[in-house]
Parts: C-alpha cells; structure tokens; sequence
C-alpha cells in the first residue's frame, strides 16, 4: 500500500509581514494592473537605478509577477509589494544570489510614497524573516555608490559596509562601483543599535 505524503518543502518566510508603517504582503499576478500603475506613476524616480525600469512595460510587470510565484517555490526569491494604507507603494524581496548561507534584499518605493520609511522598515522586517530561515547567516543590501536614498537604509538599520566593488553600470544613473553593505546573524537585530 502506498502512503500519500505532502512533497517536502524547504521553510519560507512569511506570506503577510507587517513591517508598522506597511505590510509586505507576497505579489500575486492578480497584482498586474495595480503593480503596473505604482511603477508607471514612478518611472522617472526609478530609472536613474533600476534596470528593469529603463524598458518598463505591462508585459514586463506580468513577467516579474509570474517569475515571482516560481522563485517563491523554488526558494530562489521571496518577493513582497509594500502596501501603504491598502496602495502598492513598492517592492521589497529576499533573493538568493550571494551563495550559500546568504539573502540579498532588494527594494523600491513609489515615488509618492518616499521619506516615509517604508524601504527602512520592511528591510528591517526581510531580515528578520531572513534569519529565521534555516542556514541563513548573513544578509546583504547592494546598491550603486550614487544611489545616495538607498544608502540611507543599510546605515540606518546599522549595516556595515563590507565593500565597495567597480562593476559595469546596468543603470542610467550609476557611477559603476557597488557598495555592499552586510548583516551578520552576530549582528543582532537590525535597528537595535546592536550592529
């Protein structure tokens, strides 16, 4: 007699974080026309930073919503909308692209919504979030030198700057050197004064 049994499935961060002045809650593709809009409404705040904004479309925007559910399953990233007083306000994801044992976080607010924290707190929430994964053991925020607003973030929360590497400018507004700030599972929580 064979026995059904649930395939195994690696521990995920939460699907729903409340982050206090928003909620990052999973991107769905039902998310496509709202996400769409936040993006549009942001593009000339965002495409001095982000390649993806350059060739911004709603076929794009699909194609990130659809990519975002597979990398959820295959724990390749863990991508959020930042919602502010129920609005898409932004971004933020947990990916694994800096090896073993790391997650790099990755954000962008909607212009409408900047100096408002949202990128602090939900940095601050993805760590959390991240070190409660198993085998996780540092964290990273990478952002070009130039990019003076998410600077703010990794030295706010009490990040380190672990380095700075030249790399080829991937958007308009980048000087082409990446400054890499980490947090180390040593570290304490992010925002605590402890780092």
């Amino acid at each position: 007699m064979r026995h059904q049994t649930e395939p195994f499935r690696a521990p995920r961060p939460a699907e729903v974080i409340d982050a206090g002045p928003a909620v990052l809650r999973r991107w769905r593709v039902s998310d496509l026309e709202a996400a769409s809009e936040a993006v549009l409404a942001s593009l000339e705040h965002l495409r001095p930073w982000m390649p993806w904004a350059v060739d911004f479309s709603r076929a794009s925007q699909a194609e990130f919503l659809i990519g975002s559910e597979r990398d959820w399953q295959s724990g390749a990233a863990f991508n959020y909308a930042i919602l502010a007083d129920g609005a898409i306000a932004g971004s933020a994801g947990l990916m694994a692209r800096i090896g073993p044992g790391g997650l790099e976080i990755g954000y962008w607010v909607h212009q409408a919504y900047t100096r408002r924290g949202l990128a602090t707190a939900s940095s601050a929430a993805l760590v959390d979030q991240a070190f409660a994964l198993p085998g996780i053991e540092r964290v990273q925020i990478v952002h070009d030198e130039l990019n003076v607003a998410s600077a703010g973030i990794p030295r706010k929360l009490g990040y380190r700057l672990d380095r700075i590497e030249d790399h080829e400018p991937e958007a308009p507004g980048e000087r082409g050197r990446r400054m890499i700030w980490l947090w180390d599972c040593a570290d304490g929580d992010p925002g605590d004064g402890a780092g």
